[in-house]
């Protein structure tokens, strides 16, 4: 029998366990019926950003953002970009920090665009300033 790994559903927070076997990209949460992995970053909020990032198992990439930054807008597309080429091996996401401060600040981001990549609930790597999607997929491999 295969390995399973949690996966958070972006909908509703349901934990689903998917057969390492099978592909994530296809799946869907076994509560909402809604797929577990879409064609762009998901958004996180103060509400859901701890549980999201703990019970995850694959590696999760958050672009820490606001909607007034210029190099944040710029970025946007390039880290979908990333999204689209590495999802369901790793998850992307964003908080908006200007909407949602208090997880900003448990994470002392004092600049953005800021991307962190979290793995088994702990943040592993970060970097801060606007990136390329090519930029953004070394930076990730050679972190994780």
């Amino acid at each position: 029998m295969s390995d399973l790994i949690q996966h958070v559903c972006p909908h509703c927070l349901a934990v689903n366990r998917v057969p390492e076997s099978r592909d994530a990209a296809s799946a869907k949460c076994g509560k909402c019926k809604k797929p577990l992995f879409g064609n762009a970053p998901l958004e996180l909020t103060d509400s859901n950003f701890a549980k999201f990032i703990a019970k995850t198992q694959i590696p999760t990439v958050v672009d820490f953002w606001a909607p007034w930054c210029g190099p944040c807008q710029m970025m946007g597309p390039e880290f979908a970009k990333a999204a689209q080429a590495l999802e369901p091996q790793v998850r992307f996401a964003k908080l908006n920090t200007e909407a949602h401060q208090h997880t900003a600040a448990r994470y002392k981001i004092s600049g953005i665009p800021n991307m962190m990549i979290f793995k088994n609930g702990k943040a592993v790597a970060q970097k801060a300033g606007a990136m390329r999607a090519p930029d953004i997929l070394s930076w990730i491999k050679s972190s994780l």
